[in-house]
C-alpha cells in the first residue's frame, strides 16, 4: 500500500479533529479557545487536502469547508471577546 501525502495530511486532519473534541469532552480544553479552534482549522485543511488531490467527495469536502469556516469564525469571535474583556479590565483599574 502506497501511502501519498495527502492521505497523510487526511489522517492527521482527522486525528487533529477527533483529538480536538476528546479534550474538549476530557475539559482539557475551552470550547472557545484558541488551540481547540486551530485544532479543528488546521484538521479541516487537512481533509480538504486529501479530498482535493485524492478520491474527491462533495458531501466530506462541503462538510470540510463548513468545518473550516466555523472554525475561523470562533478565532475571530474570542479573539474579539478578549479584546473586549481587556478593555473592561483597564476601564475598572
Amino acid at each position: 500500500m502506497n501511502i501519498l501525502w495527502h492521505d497523510w495530511a487526511g489522517y492527521i486532519g482527522v486525528a487533529l479533529v477527533l483529538l480536538a473534541f476528546l479534550l474538549l469532552q476530557a475539559r482539557k480544553l475551552h470550547g472557545n479557545g484558541l488551540v481547540y479552534q486551530l485544532m479543528n482549522v488546521l484538521g479541516a485543511l487537512g481533509v480538504m487536502l486529501s479530498l482535493l488531490f485524492g478520491s474527491f467527495n462533495t458531501s466530506a469536502f462541503v462538510m470540510q469547508v463548513a468545518w473550516l469556516v466555523i472554525g475561523i469564525y470562533g478565532i475571530f469571535n474570542s479573539a474579539r471577546v478578549r479584546r473586549e474583556l481587556k478593555g473592561v479590565e483597564s476601564r475598572i483599574s
